[in-house]
């Protein structure tokens, strides 16, 4: 199991070895969402892509992370959230129609380690605000994981994230959802805001696994809940994006464990030092 920080409780650190072992499910995550990515046109419905999900990470020798997850129990192997949810849309027989937009969340578990990671595709074409705010929420997620030095503080990625929204317009950005730690669970301390907060969170150290998940809207920020107590919307109806990867510290740079490349090509691009571990 990872090595806890009992100074700071229930963060786990985790030994190369083990930060190894999560790349393992990391790229299974990724390799699903390029599947779902490849699938997705107008006519497919959520449903289908959960059962395209689940096929993928179990062939590929995993677990669903989200599949029975919490109370109530997760009835998913992936979340499709579809224009106005922002997460945890449930899928089920919507199908998806031209000019949409899906968020799609999926997590691994492989030898008892997570991976979890999201992506938003347009199906067909969208309208051009909708396609700005999917790059947007994208770079903020890649911003984010750029700032995370060694010795700063979770609140550097969250500045960094809220920074890089404002500073591309008139966004909401979902507060009352955040990142957050990951390991031997798939949710672990600690919280990891798209806004900046008063407390400045845990220092970084290489071991420490995140994940970093923009949720930003073309609208405000307050939401509701569907009576199925997952489908989280956005209160005005308007539509969401959310992206997601989870990364880790290294002595060498960062390493994006559920990006196929490591994360390697978007680092250079912000030229941050790219940091994976051999064999």
């Amino acid at each position: 199991m990872g090595l806890f920080d009992w100074s700071r409780p229930g963060v786990e650190v985790k030994t190369p070895d083990q930060v190894r072992a999560m790349r393992r499910a990391g790229l299974l995550t990724g390799q699903t969402l390029e599947t779902l990515r490849d699938a997705v046109r107008p006519g497919i419905s959520t449903g289908e892509l959960d059962a395209i999900a689940e096929d993928r990470i179990r062939s590929g020798g995993g677990v669903p992370s989200f599949l029975g997850y919490s109370v109530p129990p997760y009835p998913g192997s992936i979340c499709a959230s579809v224009n106005d949810v922002v997460v945890h849309g449930v899928p089920g027989d919507l199908v998806l129609a031209e000019g949409d937009v899906i968020s799609i969340d999926c997590g691994a578990i492989v030898d008892g380690w997570h991976g979890d990671s999201a992506i938003t595709v347009a199906v067909g074409e969208v309208a051009d605000e909708v396609e700005t705010l999917s790059d947007v929420t994208r770079e903020a997620m890649w911003v984010g994981i750029a700032a995370a030095r060694p010795g700063g503080r979770v609140v550097d990625i969250s500045g960094a994230v809220e920074d890089h929204v404002r500073a591309r317009g008139d966004y909401g950005i979902i507060e009352d959802f955040t990142g957050h730690g990951i390991g031997t669970a798939m949710h672990q301390p600690p919280d990891v805001p798209n806004v900046r907060r008063s407390l400045r969170g845990p220092r970084l150290e290489p071991g420490l696994a995140l994940a970093v998940e923009p949720m930003v809207t073309l609208g405000g920020i307050a939401w509701t809940e569907d009576d199925d107590q997952w489908t989280i919307r956005t209160a005005d109806g308007s539509v969401s994006a959310h992206w997601e990867h989870t990364f880790t510290l290294t002595e060498h740079g960062a390493w994006v464990l559920t990006a196929l490349d490591g994360g390697e090509s978007e680092l250079a691009r912000l030229g941050v030092p790219f940091g994976p571990l051999g064999d």
